[in-house]
């Protein structure tokens, strides 16, 4: 467990540490995973957005703010921290810092938000060890609740049988590649998760709609699991409606925080005397089968 380095004595001094790729989920501390918690609370360095800082100090996984001097934070228990700010152009830098710092004995947790595999930190981190030559360098990756599952959670049940992810993001493969991937989901009868939808997600829609019926149900979600901290649109939103009619939402698409969840054929649309849930049964099945 990260952390354990502070409490050797001399026989430890020249142990490594270990570099933590940490999934927080949607980053509030109520869909944090304890490991998750535990890992950066302990950890001797954290790497972490302003964003990702300010949702871990709200339960006390991070020392409060006013207590960080020039990246140093004292924790309750008296013991000093520290914190590194990671932006967007700085990934290779600080995956090097990491992992000198490793090697120095530190742990440290390198945080992602979502899950570290979807889309987030842990392919860079295992290139740049390559890179670096830094097989030396220990790596653990704590899972986190992606966006797909948070967001299906808020609409119901619609990923309860086969579905993938799809990055719309043209970063690193080009638009073909991408419409091959949305097409091939599409025929195969899987439910689609959207991924970066800031980025022609018109078009994705009209691709899926050349190989999927208009009225298959749609869910458009945004900021799953971040409540009213939802950074993209007013608070944390989710919209029920229809291939044919997800791109006259236009404004329910806010930003890096929105997916699209699209239902296949066995998608349907379930009420109670609450609300309307999105739900895609097993393969046919009834109460019996269970």
């Amino acid at each position: 467990m990260a952390g354990d380095s502070e409490t050797g004595g001399e026989e430890d001094a020249d142990e490594t540490g270990t570099l933590y790729v940490v999934g927080i989920g949607p980053g509030l501390p109520h869909a944090m995973t304890q490991e998750a918690k535990d890992v950066i609370s302990t950890a001797d360095c954290v790497i972490a957005s302003n964003l990702y800082q300010e949702f871990l100090r709200k339960d006390g996984t991070l020392a409060p703010e006013t207590a960080t001097d020039g990246g140093t934070a004292t924790r309750p228990d008296g013991s000093q921290q520290e914190v590194v700010r990671s932006s967007m152009g700085q990934q290779v830098e600080l995956a090097r810092e990491a992992f000198e710092r490793v090697r120095n004995g530190e742990d440290v947790a390198h945080v992602s938000g979502g899950d570290p595999n979807v889309y987030g930190k842990s392919d860079l981190v295992f290139t740049m060890a390559e890179e670096e030559d830094a097989t030396d360098v220990p790596i653990e990756i704590v899972p986190g609740v992606t966006a797909a599952l948070g967001g299906a959670a808020n609409l119901g049940a619609p990923l309860s049988n086969d579905f993938c992810t799809v990055s719309l993001s043209d970063k690193w493969r080009g638009w073909d590649e991408i419409e091959e991937k949305l097409r091939a989901a599409a025929i195969s009868g899987f439910v689609v998760v959207l991924y970066n939808c800031w980025r022609d997600y018109e078009r994705a829609i009209e691709v899926l709609r050349e190989e999927r019926a208009d009225h298959v149900p749609v869910g458009i979600f945004n900021d799953a699991g971040r409540g009213e901290d939802g950074r993209n649109l007013e608070d944390e939103t989710h919209t029920i409606t229809t291939l044919g009619e997800a791109t006259d939402h236009d404004e329910k698409v806010g930003g890096m925080g929105t997916s699209i969840l699209v239902g296949n054929h066995e998608t349907k649309v379930w009420s109670n005397d609450d609300r309307e849930y999105l739900v895609t049964p097993r393969g046919g099945r009834d109460v019996d089968d269970f």
